[in-house]
């Protein structure tokens, strides 16, 4: 059996800001090459209450979370798409 393997990398950036009602926003953007030059971006938002004890690591692992669940979705969209595009035909994928 011949195997090929690949590798994709994703590449994570946060960042936050003070938000206006105070307390804090973070925002991760979940980066995603393929090889046939695609970029997606996945983007995740958290923000945290005035009242709530400032825990920085939370914020980026919920924005980060949120980054990647969008991420998911859009290649599981952009693969369909191109299923459709190869096959002329209707795609339903499931899990």
């Amino acid at each position: 059996m011949n195997m090929t393997e690949k590798n994709w990398s994703v590449e994570i950036v946060i960042d936050e800001h003070d938000a206006d009602e105070g307390g804090s926003r973070t925002r991760a953007q979940a980066r995603l090459r393929t090889r046939d030059t695609h970029t997606l971006v996945g983007v995740g938002l958290a923000r945290r209450n005035p009242a709530d004890t400032e825990i920085p690591e939370i914020g980026d692992e919920l924005a980060t979370a949120r980054a990647l669940a969008d991420l998911a979705h859009q290649l599981i969209e952009l693969t369909a798409a191109d299923v459709e595009a190869a096959t002329h035909s209707r795609v339903h994928l499931t899990e």
